[in-house]
């Protein structure tokens, strides 16, 4: 244990924190081993592809009331500093995780105390509406509390700007310097003021509610299919507040609502984790779409920034899709319908993520619609919507990890908006005498069959942290030649901002912000990316392969070939 984390926690000792607070770190410092000590103060938390995040307990690198306190301090002063002599509006939305209310008040009495103004929503509410309120209330920031999909002991403190989207270069960095000027706990101030907090009502709710509608591109495919059987979850989440108002707006008169998983609960009792991505989280709901015959099952993660989805397949099962073929389908269809309804006219665009599908691609350039590539994290995607507004017009957008935005007028994954149009696109599908699972088929026989995996180890702490780091160093000193067999042909180091040609040696500059991201791409179309999560102690490895489909007929044939190739490259990736 160093001399310097040793200081840190006695200096929290010394300050005005609650007795409690002081109790909990004389009991870490007492401790022989002080791994607890250690991970609780080796650094302070930092704002990451999403925000500030962490698990719960006393100590500089975890989420507690001085973390958020110093947070919301060191915002503040940016705001004030950004903003001389105007007037500064906030909005502060939470989910349904413990402490999430309390997290939430703590953020609105020290912006409160620095004489900004506070609209606070009177109860939880998904992550895309917060976004919407910042825009629609003329804020000049928003934050909201939510860990996402992370385990139950994480929360997470989220900041946005005044277009609704998540912090970008300069401001993160400059927010961070703020925050870290704050080295004294004392100096932050709670003493809440009143008259600065307003709380949001349901008219935002209903404001967001009819934005939602109006993306409606398929209205005839609801009428004829309004009683298309869904069924949702919320996972003990927001998105219980929003979600079935919705599908009732779109039209939908035949959802079921999860009802073990439909009280917000910060232990999410039901699950091991809170994740749509995990098949284990979809499993009461896979289990109610069996009872009833469902067409269609969708579940979002706690704050409603995420969806996943199942269908049935050709035996009558239901299959989960990953992020990639549900954004894939949402894409296409978007497309569909904007060309059949004569939208089209070349000032349209997508955007998806590095790591995500490159058949998004394929699709967009059938339909002569631009696809941007940006770096993980949704606030890219928002980032490009703000530089092409008024230029071109964004039509949809998304990443592999289950996060869709459809329009603008949230700038951020928004599983309220995608539920309903997923669940159009499904009336849509089977007004036309298809399964969604029949029209994925139909989009590999089209474009060709991209296969996905994502994989991931997990390192937690200090010691994982850095092994982490070196795991990267070594995949840059000596990068694989080939996987599967086939051979490396170019490596792309986003933190190092260069694209390098295996073959002539050649280097190009790479257009994107510095990033720890790694790529390789081989000579068969593989695509394999690695990088640590920005908000887990993970590092992750996509892998996406790719095949011709010449027939229906031959879909478990090359699926199974595909997934073979797949596990190849993991193995050739991680031995």
């Amino acid at each position: 244990m160093s001399a310097e984390i040793t200081a840190k926690a006695e200096k929290w000792l010394q300050s005005n924190i609650d007795e409690d607070a002081k109790k909990a770190i004389r009991q870490m410092l007492e401790q022989k081993n002080g791994s607890e000590l250690v991970d609780a103060f080796y650094k302070d938390l930092e704002f990451g592809t999403g925000g500030l995040r962490g698990i719960m307990g006393i100590g500089s690198n975890r989420m507690n009331k001085y973390t958020v306190g110093k947070a919301t301090q060191g915002l503040s002063n940016y705001l004030l500093k950004t903003f001389p002599g105007q007037e500064i509006r906030v909005a502060i939305a939470h989910d349904s995780r413990n402490n999430s209310r309390f997290f939430a008040e703590i953020t609105a009495s020290v912006f409160s105390a620095n004489g900004i103004k506070v609209y606070l929503f009177g109860e939880l509410r998904p992550t895309p509406e917060l976004s919407f309120a910042v825009r629609e209330l003329g804020c000049k920031s928003g934050v909201v509390i939510t860990a996402s999909h992370n385990p139950k002991e994480y929360n997470g403190y989220k900041v946005y700007w005044d277009d609704g989207a998540q912090i970008v270069p300069p401001h993160d960095k400059e927010i961070i310097e703020e925050v870290n000027k704050i080295t004294d706990l004392d100096t932050i101030n709670f003493d809440q003021q009143e008259d600065n907090i307003a709380l949001i009502e349901r008219e935002i709710d209903e404001k967001y509610l009819r934005a939602v509608q109006r993306l409606s591109v398929s209205p005839e495919a609801i009428q004829s299919q309004n009683d298309l059987k869904i069924v949702f979850s919320s996972i003990h989440g927001t998105g219980v507040t929003i979600v079935p108002p919705c599908l009732k707006a779109f039209g939908f008169t035949n959802v079921h609502v999860v009802e073990e998983q439909a009280t917000p609960d910060g232990n999410f009792p039901t699950v091991v984790y809170p994740n749509p991505e995990e098949s284990e989280a979809m499993k009461i709901s896979l289990e109610k779409a069996k009872e009833i015959d469902a067409d269609l099952v969708m579940a979002t993660d706690p704050d409603a920034d995420r969806v996943g989805i199942a269908v049935k397949n050709d035996e009558g099962e239901f299959q989960l899709l990953n992020g990639n073929q549900t954004g894939s389908l949402l894409t296409l269809y978007m497309l569909k319908k904007w060309k059949e309804n004569q939208l089209l006219d070349g000032k349209q665009f997508i955007v998806k993520t590095i790591v995500t599908t490159e058949l998004i691609s394929e699709i967009a350039k059938a339909y002569d619609v631009a696809c941007f590539d940006t770096l993980t994290g949704f606030k890219y995607i928002a980032m490009i919507i703000r530089e092409l507004e008024g230029k071109k017009k964004f039509i949809v957008g998304g990443e592999e990890s289950y996060g869709y935005l459809v329009g603008d007028f949230v700038r951020d994954k928004d599983a309220v908006s995608s539920c309903a149009m997923i669940a159009e696109m499904t009336a849509y599908a089977k007004d036309q005498g298809k399964s969604l699972f029949q029209w994925l088929k139909e989009m590999y026989l089209e474009f060709g069959f991209y296969k996905e995996k994502l994989i991931y180890l997990v390192r937690k702490g200090k010691s994982g942290a850095e092994e982490i780091q070196a795991m990267m160093k070594q995949y840059r000193k000596a990068p694989p030649l080939s996987l599967n067999g086939s051979r490396v042909t170019q490596i792309r180091d986003y933190q190092n901002g260069l694209e390098k040609y295996m073959e002539t040696g050649e280097e190009t500059q790479l257009d994107f912000p510095k990033s720890n991201v790694l790529q390789f791409f081989t000579d068969d179309g593989s695509k394999i990316s690695a990088r640590p999560s920005g908000t887990e102690p993970k590092i992750k490895f996509y892998i996406s392969v790719r095949s011709d489909l010449d027939e229906i007929d031959d879909f478990k044939k090359v699926e199974a070939a595909l997934n073979e190739k797949i596990n190849r490259i993991e193995s050739d990736l991680l031995s």
